[in-house]
């Protein structure tokens, strides 16, 4: 097939960002925790359970997702991606109506993760094939929406008011119908390029492994390396997950008594916090293909192992002794933009590292079966924030990053290959 005869390979990044952006808003779970608290007096712990659960699910779902791609082709993937992921809105929004956590648990928890598995997977695992010259760029292109998402959402349901005007069921339905539409149409343009493709003018570096090659999922797991890159990022991700499930109340925790309407500016931050998290995935990706993958995890752990004792030392917005809680936000503010950038970093750069390591015949099922880290770094971090004392959890995630440090040195490149 000539090169005039496949489809735009840009226009199929685009339906990606754009399947990215609806499943991202998944990251904005956290503006919920408040208002469901008020409304049917939940536990912060029973509501942000929902979360955990969707994450789970999505890590799940993304390993049989990637499988079937590899076997039946994308398109398929994307479309039940974008019917799970609106129905399973539509049913969350239900659930609350009635004030039933089971039905929240059973829309949100399994069938939006159902949905966010297949949907997550199928750009990143389609567009390392169609863009081999770009290989950081692109995955990182491919998930920048994802980190956009929640931003949006956020910016929708409680700087605007969504919530407060509509309830926080309506809002749900809302958002679900439009999901539902934009997600399964986007994933129409979900296509893989022919055995072999290579774009016009690229030659594949020496000691590159050729488009159509690539080692099986069985022999993936088979390679200490499979787990080494699993480890760096559940790592990474434990501790986004953690701020991510707990960003609002967070902010507000560090967020003088005194500040007017403190549940609209955590929302505004919390949009903040989305565009650094998008802008760290093609920033961290784009650095990857430079200095190496690698480098950049390294990078990413000393950084945040340092970024989490900062906060750890950090007051509260208002403490015995006058500690003005101005100053505690804003280090807040900084301090969390940097982990959202981190956490998009890790996710942009692990699936070049994936199709650097394993080759990008089969990294639809092995990326799919690594990203069951992203399910346990789901139960770890939001767990751990809902449960223990801000405090001592930002002291614990420091030490966590201190001692994985050994990891990305372990994990020399090229070896698996």
């Amino acid at each position: 097939m000539t090169e005039k005869n496949l489809p735009n390979r840009w226009l199929i990044a685009a339906a990606g960002v754009v399947m990215q952006l609806c499943l991202g808003t998944v990251y904005a779970w956290s503006v919920f925790i408040r208002p469901l608290n008020a409304m049917w007096q939940w536990t912060p712990a029973q509501i942000t359970l929902a979360f955990t659960l969707v994450i789970v699910v999505l890590s799940l779902a993304a390993a049989v997702g990637g499988y079937i791609l590899d076997s039946k082709g994308p398109r398929i993937v994307a479309t039940m991606g974008g019917l799970f992921f609106g129905v399973g809105m539509l049913i969350t929004g239900y659930g609350v109506s009635i004030g039933s956590l089971t039905v929240v648990y059973l829309g949100y928890g399994l069938i939006c993760g159902i949905g966010l598995g297949f949907g997550y997977i199928t750009p990143i695992a389609t567009l390392v094939k169609w863009f081999p010259d770009k290989r950081g760029l692109i995955t990182g292109l491919a998930v920048f929406g994802f980190g956009l998402g929640s931003g949006i959402m956020a910016l929708l349901a409680s700087t605007f008011g969504m919530i407060v005007k509509l309830g926080p069921a309506n809002t749900l339905y809302i958002f679900g119908a439009v999901f539902l539409v934009a997600v399964t149409a986007a994933g129409q343009l979900m296509v893989s390029p022919p055995a072999g493709y290579a774009p016009a003018g690229w030659t594949p570096p020496a000691g590159a492994p050729a488009a159509a090659s690539g080692m099986t999922l069985g022999e993936a797991v088979s390679s200490k390396y499979f787990y080494l890159l699993w480890i760096m990022l559940f790592v990474n991700i434990t501790a986004g997950m953690a701020v991510i499930s707990q960003a609002a109340p967070l902010a507000q925790h560090f967020m003088s008594s005194s500040v007017a309407n403190t549940a609209a500016l955590a929302g505004t931050l919390m949009l903040l916090f989305a565009f650094f998290n998008a802008v760290g995935r093609l920033a961290w990706a784009t650095v990857s293909d430079k200095i190496g993958r690698r480098q950049v995890f390294i990078t990413l752990f000393v950084s945040q192992a340092i970024v989490f004792f900062i906060l750890f030392l950090t007051p509260i917005g208002d403490v015995a002794g006058g500690a003005p809680g101005a100053i505690s936000i804003v280090i807040f503010t900084i301090m969390a933009c940097y982990i959202y950038a981190c956490l998009g970093g890790g996710f942009a750069t692990m699936p070049a590292y994936a199709a650097d390591t394993f080759g990008t015949k089969y990294v639809g099922r092995i990326y799919g079966w690594m990203l069951t880290a992203w399910g346990a770094a789901g139960i770890v971090g939001p767990q751990l924030y809902s449960r223990v004392p801000y405090k001592q959890a930002l002291l614990i995630t420091a030490i966590m990053f201190a001692v994985a440090l050994i990891v990305p040195f372990l994990a020399a490149p090229k070896k698996a290959a």
